[in-house]
C-alpha cells in the first residue's frame, strides 16, 4: 500500500507541479467563467467550481504533506551523514528533530551566542585590517 501511494504521490506531485497543469487550471477556470452566461450564473454553475476546487484542495493537502515529509526526511538524512562524517561535529545533535521544545530552545540559545561571538570577532578583524 505504501509503495503504491509513494509512486502515485510522486507521479501526481510531478504532474501537478508542471507548467502544463497550471495552464490546464487556467483553461478550466476560463471555461467555467465563459460558461457563466450560458448557465445564467446559477447556483449550480457556482457549485460546480466550488465543489471541484474543494475536492482538489482536500486531496492536495495530503499529497503536499507526504511530499514535504519525504523531502524533510531526505534532507535530515543528508545532514546526519555530513555530521557523522565531520570529526569536529557534535553527533549528539544528529536527531535534533526529535528533541523536546526545551532542548531545542537551549540549543538555539547556544548557537545564537556562538553566532554573536563570531560576528563580534569578524567585526574586530575588519576594524583591525582597516587600521593597517
Amino acid at each position: 500500500m505504501r509503495d503504491v501511494f509513494h509512486r502515485l504521490s510522486t507521479f501526481v506531485s510531478n504532474a501537478v507541479g508542471s507548467p502544463y497543469s497550471f495552464v490546464l487550471a487556467i483553461i478550466v477556470i476560463l471555461a467555467w467563467a465563459i460558461s457563466g452566461p450560458i448557465f445564467k450564473f446559477s447556483d449550480t454553475w457556482q457549485l460546480v467550481i466550488n465543489t471541484g476546487t474543494t475536492i482538489i484542495t482536500f486531496l492536495m493537502v495530503f499529497l503536499i504533506q507526504n511530499t514535504q515529509n519525504r523531502d524533510s526526511k531526505a534532507v535530515h538524512l543528508k545532514l546526519d551523514e555530513l555530521l557523522r562524517a565531520t570529526r569536529s561535529a557534535r553527533n549528539q545533535i544528529i536527531n535534533v528533530e526529535d528533541m523536546s521544545d526545551e532542548e531545542l530552545e537551549s540549543l538555539h540559545t547556544e548557537f545564537s551566542e556562538f553566532h554573536q561571538k563570531t560576528a563580534s570577532a569578524l567585526e574586530r578583524r575588519k576594524i583591525k585590517q582597516k587600521q593597517t
